[in-house]
């Protein structure tokens, strides 16, 4: 009887060993399966990230082109204060400054220096 007990435990060990092994098996394969599909996942993440960053960079190139002046007409009105630059330029041309002048001292554009001289410059007289 010892020995029906000792083959019985043999073969409940042999078949707890051999499902034990399936399991691994299994476990494997599940595992590995996981893997493809993330390896893919991330692929198409990837993938996708890089199509996402052209796009902003395209959109940010379009968004500095429809833009680049502003920077220069920011700069031209810090440039001029507040309208005590035009005060002072008023001022200026009616001490004789030309409008040319007018513009770089004070920031005005063109049409504005234009416009202060013939308003407030000195009469030519003929």
């Amino acid at each position: 009887m010892f020995t029906l007990n000792l083959v019985s435990i043999n073969a409940i060990l042999g078949i707890a060993g051999l499902l034990l092994a399936l399991c691994a098996v299994l476990a494997a394969f599940i595992t590995s399966r996981s893997n493809r599909r993330l390896t893919t996942r991330c692929v198409e993440v990837e993938s996708s990230l890089a199509a996402m960053r052209r796009e902003l960079e395209l959109q940010v190139k379009r968004f500095e082109q429809e833009h680049v002046g502003v920077a220069d007409r920011v700069a031209l009105v810090e440039l001029r204060g507040s309208a005590q630059s035009f005060d002072q330029a008023i001022d200026s041309a009616r001490r004789g400054t030309d409008s040319g002048k007018l513009t770089q001292r004070f920031g005005l554009s063109r049409g504005e220096a234009d416009l202060v001289t013939l308003l407030h410059g000195r009469k030519k007289t003929a």
